[in-house]
């Protein structure tokens, strides 16, 4: 499509301009902070949150669906103070994650609207300027009188404020000789490397333009391929500046753009199979740093686990203060950030939720979450059994205290600055950022035929100023794991190998769990695993355009379960029983906890991935056993989209989809000691069922149905961390026959806190017993320590505090009955 026929197109549309319609009353119910009737619905595969800005007195937000360039049934959203909600009449959907707010002309861009400082709107249709929008960036030679446009597909475009007439630049990838493309999954036109664009913005003469995935089959099942790139554009050339995931493009002006667009620097994020990337546009060059993942949920070479992470202004106007979403951690960003001055980046809490852009509203954060997409996409595997997404795709907003981003899970994480691969001798990493964490350690593995030196330099200041800190000699063939000390001081540390050779060096870091070991008062009134009797239930979002939770009631008692009725849940909380043989029968069949998807052994819990892989997880109390056998409890279901809320014998995981490698990056988010029969994501709230009928009239988080029969908690994905913090015993091998040199299957031991090991055997000689860690997930193993026991004896170890990995595994000098025990506390 070329630009005249752009221009002739918006000439002949209306841009239409009206005040709010009508709204939704206010004073409704709020579960930790989301308001069920604030839920945003569509009617297609996804329904993500794709921005919120405060303007005009008013809250506003967009959606998307998945794959929708020339719009969708999505809308635009205005909330006022009083949380009254008006869907917007000229809304036109599409898959819109852009916002930016042109000072000049004193409106908001969002999405394909307009919105001015009264709140009148106007709209862009998609016929002159079609594409999924993703981005926004001043102009580069009229910033007064243009914006200007990014798309997923690589379409560019330059905005008129006044009349908001667009002119293409280059053509999106979903345009095809000037009319509809087809909607398969990847449209490009080759201007850049890789697919699914992110970020973009401007200063020091360029636009700045990132995407995060790879077109092709390969990108859908393999995590660790090429992937993405980070480019800038000039006005006239593009240069592509990196091949990584990237994905949030800002600076210090965030959405208003930089304020001295000459000097501020352009902050990009971004990750790979080893870390996350941070960089930086400063002085005339672009410089790079890492930092490590808390999830790996977010991986995945196509990119579309991601959403749109953040970096953004939730400070005052006197004290700004940045806040950045990355890889499921919060993080608190310098608002000067740049090559010259790089310290002062830290971790502050895990969380579980989607988030797609975040504010500061009314003295609270607001946060627009991905909670509920109907398609689920690649994310199917054998734990969920046959089981189905909601009926229809939903999300909500998340309100929070200022604070929360400080209040959430443990701030655990781990990278790499080189993951088995080829190094030049005297080749320096980049810089990993070394401070902010109690508990500091570096695994390093030579996988070279002779000893290398591998000097450890810091960055004391962030002033590019490097010194030396130490100096570790590994053999050949051979790994070393080393513990840094609280005096080990540094904003960032690098790596430099005095030979050529292949190695891992990854960093682990964690931080002291505060956590109590039992649950929060918010999840009184839930069954206790040890009790017979319980309100459970199936549950369902259903569609149609129905935005009602079905749940098929059921009974537990000693004597096993029984019917209870079907029951629905409105947009008010209200759950009443409803006559509808149809919707409850769908319900029990197509949403039964699947039988046997884990083996609960005397060792420990046995799982097989989808690909064949053998892992193991810690046991819980004994009564889980007998309810996991008898289906009695769902063990896995998608709660936040792309990604799974693992629930298995006591402990609550965040489970990575299949293509960011599934098992292997399970990270343990809490443990309890409740029999949670389903549970489920509903208008962004996390809904569960496994009532005790005693208890559930006394909890805020309970909702009891009209004829008191039936029961449901709700709150968010992260009132998960309250339940406490992760514990579990068990191991690898329990009296198991091993052969000599066998390795054990892999066994949990990351993210839990304080951890304990017993071996002992029935040889009757001496066993040497090799523990190997793998501190990645995906390997490489590293030996970590060897033991002795002698016959007829135990051996007891204490981990130290500084000892983190993710997996463990054993291997023994001679066949024998062997035990490996482990106690997490």
């Amino acid at each position: 499509m070329n630009s005249n026929r752009v221009r002739a197109l918006v000439a002949g549309s209306l841009l239409c301009l009206s005040q709010a319609g009508m709204a939704q009353t206010p004073k409704q119910p709020a579960y930790s902070g989301i308001y069920p009737h604030l839920a945003m619905y569509n009617n297609e595969g996804e329904c993500g949150t794709g921005a919120v800005v405060p303007w005009a007195g008013k809250l506003w937000a967009v959606t998307y669906g998945p794959h929708l360039p020339f719009g969708s049934s999505d809308k635009l959203y205005e909330i006022s103070p009083d949380l009254k909600q008006t869907v917007r009449p000229e809304s036109i959907g599409g898959t819109p994650a852009n916002r930016m707010i042109h000072r000049e002309s004193n409106q908001l861009f969002i999405g394909p609207y307009a919105v001015d400082s009264k709140g009148n709107v106007g709209t862009i249709p998609y016929k002159a300027m079609p594409g999924r929008h993703t981005g926004n960036a001043r102009h580069l030679t009229d910033p007064k009188g243009k914006i200007l446009y990014g798309t997923m597909e690589e379409g560019f475009y330059e905005v008129d404020v006044k009349t908001l007439a667009p002119t293409m630049l280059y053509e999106d990838g979903n345009i095809e000789k000037g009319s509809e493309a087809s909607k398969a999954t990847y449209q490009t036109k080759g201007l850049l490397p890789g697919t699914h664009g992110k970020g973009f913005y401007s200063g020091q003469g360029v636009a700045v333009y990132s995407n995060n995935g790879e077109p092709g089959a390969k990108a859908e099942k393999q995590f660790d391929i090429e992937s993405g790139s980070l480019s800038e554009w000039d006005g006239k050339n593009w240069k592509v500046i990196r091949r990584n995931q990237f994905v949030e493009v800002s600076g210090p002006g965030g959405i208003y753009g930089n304020a001295n667009p000459e000097t501020d620097p352009i902050w990009a994020t971004g990750w790979d199979h080893k870390s996350v990337l941070v960089g930086t546009r400063d002085h005339g060059q672009w410089s790079f740093y890492r930092l490590p993942k808390a999830s790996h949920a977010y991986d995945g070479a196509h990119g579309w686990n991601t959403e749109w992470p953040r970096i953004r202004d939730v400070g005052t106007p006197q004290q700004p203060d940045y806040l950045m979403t990355m890889h499921g951690m919060f993080w608190q960003f310098p608002g000067q950030f740049n090559s010259k001055n790089s310290a002062g980046i830290r971790p502050r809490s895990a969380y579980l939720k989607v988030i797609g852009d975040f504010a500061r509203w009314n003295e609270q954060l607001v946060f627009g979450c991905d909670d509920s997409a109907q398609r689920e996409f690649l994310n199917k595997r054998k734990a969920k059994g046959g089981i189905e997404g909601p009926g229809q795709s939903n999300s909500n907003l998340w309100f929070t205290p200022l604070n929360l981003p400080d209040r959430l899970g443990p701030n655990s994480a781990e990278g790499s600055v080189w993951l088995d691969e080829a190094i030049k001798a005297e080749e320096i990493s980049e810089p990993f950022l070394f401070t902010g964490w109690a508990h500091r350690s570096v695994w390093i593995r030579n996988d070279g035929d002779q000893e290398t030196a591998f000097v450890l330099e810091v960055d004391k200041k962030g002033n590019g100023a490097w010194s030396a800190l130490k100096t570790v000699k590994v053999a050949g063939k051979t790994s070393s794991s080393i513990v840094f000390a609280a005096t080990d001081a540094g904003e960032w540390i690098r790596v430099r190998p005095d030979k050529a050779t292949r190695a891992t060096v990854h960093f682990t870091y964690t931080s002291d769990d505060k956590r109590a070991n039992t649950a929060n008062a918010i999840f009184k009134g839930l069954t206790s695993s040890n009790s017979k009797i319980s309100h459970g239930g199936l549950l369902y979002g259903l569609g149609e355009n129905r935005r009602v939770l079905g749940v098929a009631a059921m009974d537990f008692n000693a004597n096993g379960s029984s019917d209870a009725g079907y029951y629905e849940l409105d947009a008010n909380m209200k759950l009443v029983r409803q006559q509808d043989t149809k919707t409850h029968a769908f319900i029990k069949a197509r949403f039964a906890v699947p039988k046997q998807v884990v083996t609960v052994d005397a060792s420990s819990v046995l799982v097989i991935d989808d690909k064949g892989r053998r892992w193991r997880l810690p046991l819980g109390n004994e009564a889980f056993t007998e309810l996991t056998n008898q289906a009695a409890l769902r063990i896995c279901r998608e709660v936040a989209t792309e990604r799974d809320l693992f629930n298995c014998h006591g402990t609550f995981y965040e489970l990575p989809a299949e293509n960011a490698d599934g098992y292997a990056k399970i990270r343990p988010v809490s443990s309890h000691n409740l029999r949670i029969h389903d549970y489920a994501s509903y208008r962004g709230l996390l809904v569960m069922t496994g009532i005790d009928a005693a208890a559930m009239r006394n909890s805020e988080h309970i909702i009891v149905s009209n004829d008191k029969k039936a029961a449901i908690w709700a709150g968010a994905i992260d009132d998960l961390w309250k339940l406490g913090k992760p514990l579990g015993h068990g191991g690898p091998w329990k009296d198991t026959k091993v052969n000599a040199g066998e390795s054990s299957d892999p066994y949990l031991i990351g993210f839990y806190d304080k951890k304990s090991l017993k071996l002992s055997h029935d040889a009757k000689e001496a066993v040497t017993f090799t523990l190997e860690a793998d501190p990645v997930g995906n390997g490489p193993w590293m030996t970590y320590k060897t033991f002795t026991v002698k016959p007829g004896m135990e051996l007891a170890f204490d981990f130290p505090a500084g000892f983190d990995a993710r997996w463990i595994r054993f291997r023994a000098d001679r066949a024998c009955a062997a035990s490996a025990e482990l106690t997490y506390r």
